[in-house]
């Protein structure tokens, strides 16, 4: 069975026992306006078991979530690394990613993002790329990635580098997102 992937996030109906832990996992997730969302990760210098702990915790969280994708900043660390579903077959650890190749040929699309609930905005992505990095044991890894895929890991390389999807959308889908983000003031 496929899911459904509207902008980051799967969707898809889920029954009680699964919202609950969806629901556990978004709480362990950062989320807007976390300033740690906004730093820039660090390289990975070492490859050992603390490494290991944080991409296996990463890669349960997101599925928790129901999400295809998750960087260590959103979870606090400031390490460049993410996880993230290609397909629904795998998830891939990435290490020190670095985007050698992005196609020409672009698409607009709709994203969303586990750290920013509830809002998707129209973001232009390359439409094919060439991710290289390592995977969590030091062993070198690259991907030539197309579509849904190759937009996913843009998303979570940006997180890397302290950008988010709402500073690559317009600029009314922008305000949008932001007025819906805006806490609200509750008068009784």
């Amino acid at each position: 069975m496929t899911d459904d992937v509207e902008g980051q996030v799967r969707t898809e109906e889920l029954d009680p026992e699964r919202e609950a832990r969806r629901q556990l996992a978004l709480a362990q997730i950062r989320q807007y306006p976390d300033p740690v969302l906004r730093m820039e990760a660090r390289a990975v210098e070492e490859f050992d078991d603390d490494l290991h702990r944080l991409t296996a915790r990463m890669q349960e969280l997101m599925r928790d979530a129901n999400g295809v994708g998750l960087a260590a900043t959103q979870v606090g660390v400031l390490r460049r690394v993410f996880v993230f579903a290609p397909d629904d077959e795998r998830v891939l650890v990435l290490v020190n990613p670095e985007l050698s190749l992005r196609g020409k040929e672009t698409d607009l699309d709709d994203e969303g993002c586990l750290s920013i609930q509830g809002v998707t905005v129209p973001v232009e992505r390359s439409t094919a790329v060439r991710l290289e990095g390592f995977d969590e044991q030091g062993q070198p890894v690259g991907y030539d990635l197309e579509g849904m895929a190759a937009r996913i890991a843009q998303h979570e390389f940006d997180h890397l580098d302290g950008k988010l999807m709402i500073d690559r959308t317009t600029p009314d889908a922008r305000r949008e997102a932001m007025a819906a983000l805006r806490p609200r003031l509750v008068l009784r």
